[in-house]
């Protein structure tokens, strides 16, 4: 199809081959995977006759080369044997025919299609082609053992007969060389120009043939034949000086900085040890880069520096204060936390865990700690974590292994008593194969943490001067061995008169900074906030808040900008201009006391709320239907109540053919919201006695309690947040469980001053306050 022996040009599909060079007269043997490549061989068997052009990338990590990153000469080639792989790829041998300039990458898909032309050999100096023929022939026989991958090919053909073109392509694919070096040999037409090539290539060889042996020759006379080890690492001290790439400098700096640190002599020992394994390794080597990181990281590991603490309780104390507003019982037991640490001089020996909602201050109260006894303060998460190694840190023995989060901890605070907070405990995944919570138990034991063993430093770390500190949204999902390890400090959710503080003081001062607004220049009123608070967040803690006032204050500084004011202030009257419609509607009590609707107390993760359970009656066979939504503890709270009523029908004035000749419907509002729990019983109880008894429920009056069959109130949880609602939605009494009572200091004194609270041991306590004869 092809005279290779005149100039012509055509379009044929092209292979790009990386990381290799192949000249005319090569075994070349590919393995072909690219899709365009797989692409190129089918057009070429079926419409070229098995031509194929072979080019060439300069770069071989790119995956899809253009036209310049192409050698701009190919090789002109036809397959000759093509076997499919397992893999699906395949591997073929290709005939190459002659070399070819790549004039232009016409197409890629669906294969690369190349548009080329023929190159020819060109008449040149005879006499000076002789002469170089001759000198390389005499190098290659001489040095052929060590100048050639396969010394006895080259060898053979040249005493069978070679002409000058094909000995040069032949000696050059041979040659131990760089493959960016066999490049010329390729884009080279002239046999004189590649003669010169091949005479100073290997003239280079034989150079570097010669200092080997010399090097070799020195590391013979230095070392004991006997020890191979020995022998093996003083050779290759000895190319390292003579190449001038010796780690001797970056050695000595690394000794420097291991003998000033503060290690202990068993650190530091295994320290010069792995240095001295580092000065023989390769800088070229993976391993040289691992040992380098070992040693750094145990330099930079603080072994015993560490700051002073404050030593004065009431800086502290006044520094808890300035940084966060109410948290009362919070903010007291942290303070008695702190005064055994400034009385013994040593950490107490329990771990505190602040658990409670999003957003209500566990972080936050953590830097205040640190901030109060004048510490370095540092912080991992734990969410997500599935892996002990992240707590511990992976073996040297593992690529890319690096300390766990304990001691990277610690080598970001550089001292050996920072305030460490182990954020989003509870937030660990634990699952057969893996249990990270059981690496965290050394870590939080007073008693073991002095002996810490993280795997990838592989030495005992004293963690027993680190004050740990861990929040939690959730207890129940803590192991109970990781939970018996630490106290629990509880953070419920703010009332709306402390989110009010929280905003007023803090929140809207931040805000003003963050954005770069001077504090005149801006206002909001203190009627705006509490609608802010009221209308438009629905949390247990602020961070809602605080976005919906940074929102505020761009809009503000949007407004001074456009129309050129003055000052922005943000009152009730234009606070829709700034935030929309209010995103939340507030429960307020009925404008009538009403037969089977009775309010609730609920307790959600954004803080309490109030619920109207509605109930009522129908001719039917005596079912019991749910609404709402409701969970499956919920739904058995319900089925009591309807027990209690059965069994106690004639107490209750009720007829027994109302109950056993009509279906009874109980529905809880809301039905997008999940509800579940057990607090609601007495509330669907009255519901349904009010209903089945004709008598009204007093709307003022709210309650929760969970009932027994015999119409026993348990306590609940949550009564705080339950007593909050109540008084947002402008009730005046509430009941709650007797058991609650020892409950009641927990609520806010300006809630307890809007509500009458009534306390219920049984059903008739509820039904007395309740229902209106």
């Amino acid at each position: 199809m092809y005279n290779v022996n005149e100039i012509f040009s055509d379009k044929l599909p092209a292979i790009p081959v990386r990381g290799v060079i192949f000249l005319p007269g090569s075994d070349v043997r590919i393995e072909v995977g690219r899709s365009f490549s797989k692409e190129a061989i089918t057009e070429a068997e079926s419409n070229r006759d098995g031509y194929v052009l072979l080019v060439f990338q300069k770069t071989p990590d790119i995956q899809e080369p253009e036209y310049p990153d192409l050698v701009e000469v190919g090789l002109l080639a036809r397959v000759s044997v093509k076997i499919k792989l397992p893999n699906g790829n395949f591997k073929i041998k290709f005939e190459p025919l002659a070399r070819v300039r790549v004039n232009d990458l016409i197409a890629k898909e669906p294969y690369y299609l190349v548009d080329f032309t023929s190159m020819v050999l060109q008449a040149e100096n005879l006499d000076e082609e002789q002469v170089l023929l001759k000198m390389v022939t005499k190098e290659v026989l001489e040095n052929a053992n060590f100048l050639f991958r396969d010394s006895k090919r080259v060898v053979n053909t040249m005493k069978n007969g070679i002409n000058a073109d094909k000995l040069c392509d032949l000696v050059a694919a041979e040659l131990r060389i760089p493959e960016d070096d066999r490049i010329k040999y390729l884009t080279n037409m002239s046999i004189n120009k590649r003669l010169q090539f091949l005479l100073e290539d290997i003239e280079k060889e034989k150079t570097i043939q010669t200092i080997e042996t010399k090097i070799n020759e020195t590391v013979r006379n230095s070392a004991d034949q006997n020890q191979k080890e020995y022998y093996l690492r003083e050779k290759m001290r000895a190319i390292q000086e003579e190449l001038g790439d010796s780690k001797q400098e970056d050695t000595i700096k690394l000794r420097e900085q291991i003998e000033k640190s503060d290690m202990p002599v068993k650190v530091m020992e295994k320290a010069l040890k792995e240095l001295k394994r580092y000065e023989y390794l390769a800088p070229t080597s993976s391993e040289s880069s691992v040992v380098r990181t070992y040693l750094e990281t145990l330099i930079s590991i603080p072994w015993s520096k560490e700051t002073d603490d404050e030593e004065d309780i009431n800086v502290a104390i006044n520094k808890l204060e300035d940084s966060h507003y109410g948290l009362d019982k919070v903010k007291e037991r942290i303070i008695e936390y702190l005064s055994v640490k400034m009385l013994t001089g040593k950490n107490p020996q329990t771990i505190l865990c602040l658990s409670g909602p999003p957003g209500v201050g566990k972080t936050s109260l953590a830097k205040s700690i640190a901030n109060a006894l004048n510490r370095e303060f540092v912080k991992t998460s734990l969410g997500g974590i599935h892996d002990e190694a992240e707590i511990r840190g992976h073996r040297r023995t593992y690529v890319g292994a690096l300390p766990g989060r304990i001691i990277n901890g610690m080598i970001k605070s550089k001292v050996t008593n920072p305030v460490f907070l182990i954020d989003e405990i509870d937030k660990l995944v634990m699952n057969e194969r893996n249990d990270p919570s059981s690496a965290l138990l050394e870590v939080l034991d007073p008693e073991q943490n002095q002996f810490f063993s993280d795997h990838y430093v592989e030495e005992d770390y004293d963690l027993s001067k680190v004050i740990f500190i861990t929040t939690a949204n959730y207890l129940q999902n803590i192991p109970a061995p990781l939970r018996d390890r630490m106290e629990v400090i509880e953070l419920s959710s703010y009332t709306e008169i402390e989110k009010f503080h929280i905003a007023k003081n803090f929140l809207v001062n931040k805000q003003v900074s963050s954005h770069g607004l001077e504090s005149k220049k801006f206002e909001i009123t203190d009627t705006a906030i509490k609608v802010i608070i009221n209308d438009y967040t629905r949390e247990a803690g602020v961070r809602q808040l605080e976005r919906l006032l940074g929102s505020i204050v761009r809009k503000g500084i949007k407004q001074i900008l456009i129309k050129k004011e003055n000052k922005v202030k943000v009152t009730k009257d234009n606070l829709e201009g700034f935030l929309g419609k209010p995103l939340f509607k507030n429960n307020k009590v009925s404008s009538k006391d009403m037969i089977g609707v009775v309010t609730g107390l609920a307790y959600t993760q954004a803080g309490g709320d109030t619920l109207e359970v509605e109930a009522t009656y129908y001719e039917g066979k005596n079912n019991l239907i749910l609404t709402g939504n409701l969970g499956d503890v919920m739904k058995e709270s319900a089925m009591a109540a309807v027990s209690y009523v059965k069994s106690n029908a004639e107490k209750l004035h009720i007829s027994k053919d109302k109950l056993e000749k009509n279906d009874f419907h109980i529905h809880v509002p809301e039905g997008a919201i999940p509800k579940d729990g057990p607090s609601a019983g007495v509330t669907m109880a009255t519901a349904l006695i009010s209903v089945l008894s004709k008598r009204k429920v007093n709307r003022f009056v709210g309650m929760t309690g969970e009932i027994t069959l015999n119409g026993r109130v348990l306590p609940i949880g949550g009564l705080k947040e339950k007593s909050i609602a109540a008084a947002r939605r402008g009730l005046k009494e509430i009941i709650i469980p007797k058991d609650n009572e020892k409950d009641v200091d927990d609520i806010p004194q300006e809630v307890r001053d809007k509500l009458t609270i009534h306390y219920a041991t049984c059903l008739d306590d509820v039904l007395e306050i309740a229902l209106i004869s």
